[in-house]
């Protein structure tokens, strides 16, 4: 089978809605769902957390970042206080990382593993600047912004999972790549991990979106995230930012608002974890 002829498989698999997860992601799905349910208890929340030891670690980091609520003096270092402090929302923002992580098990191939680790970073970085764009600079929620972040490029991690499958599929094929990823697998992906509709249309409309100026929605954040993410995406093209004093966002903010959001977003990515893949 030929690249094109695993791309249309692919996509039409996806159409079809054949979309298949690892073991592992099914597993955090159902966390998902038991923290989405209203009647879920805090008891219970507590024990979900517990019960997956790389979540627990990561609330309590993201408890004790500046961005919700941290300080050095009075650290949290347990996961119901974290779980308190954070609250439901954030928490549903911590699964959706440890779900997209998980899609590494299956990845076999040295080189595919190798861009699933960038993809991560790169996603981490763009939900934490989404976060701080959110809350300094346009009128989007924060934490949608964040988890909107962190699926962005869902497509292009279960496209890599299945990558082992289909030698070179991947490769100097950045736009069969887009056109694949972004209007098929992505959309179909998202519809199976029930990603919020609000959250997938602004995810579907990042290619070739345009953004308003002053930027005021979540589209906006997420292409102002996805342009200024210290790293890049390793799959499709992507302009390096430019550089201090020609940057956009001088247009809607000051230079010490701008330090800020970098910071702040730079103690956020660190908390949600590194690229490592599980």
């Amino acid at each position: 089978m030929n690249k094109l002829e695993a791309f249309g498989y692919i996509a039409a698999q996806a159409a079809r809605g054949e979309i298949t997860f690892p073991t592992s992601v099914n597993a955090v799905l159902r966390l998902q769902r038991a923290l989405d349910d209203p009647d879920c208890h805090v008891e219970e929340a507590i024990r979900l957390v517990l019960a997956e030891p790389q979540l627990a670690a990561r609330t309590v980091a993201m408890a004790n970042t500046a961005g919700f609520g941290g300080n050095s003096s009075m650290p949290v270092s347990n996961v119901r206080a974290a779980v308190t402090r954070i609250g439901y929302r954030r928490l549903r923002s911590l699964v959706a990382c440890l779900a997209v992580r998980q899609f590494g098990n299956r990845i076999v191939d040295p080189g595919l593993r190798a861009k699933a680790e960038q993809l991560w970073e790169h996603s981490t970085q763009v939900a934490a600047l989404a976060y701080s764009l959110a809350r300094h600079v346009t009128s989007a929620n924060p934490d949608t912004a964040m988890f909107a972040g962190i699926v962005h490029e869902v497509g292009g991690f279960y496209l890599l999972s299945r990558a082992d499958e289909f030698p070179g599929l991947l490769e100097d094929d950045t736009e069969n790549w887009g056109e694949l990823c972004e209007d098929v697998v992505s959309a179909e992906v998202m519809k199976k991990l029930a990603i919020p509709p609000l959250v997938a249309a602004a995810i579907g409309e990042m290619r070739g979106g345009l953004l308003n100026m002053p930027p005021d929605n979540l589209l906006d954040t997420l292409l102002l995230a996805n342009e200024y993410a210290p790293v890049q995406s390793p799959l499709g093209k992507q302009a390096p930012p430019p550089p201090d004093g020609e940057c956009v966002l001088d247009l809607v903010l000051d230079e010490d608002t701008l330090r800020l959001v970098r910071d702040e977003a730079c103690e956020i990515a660190h908390a949600m974890g590194d690229a490592v893949l599980v």
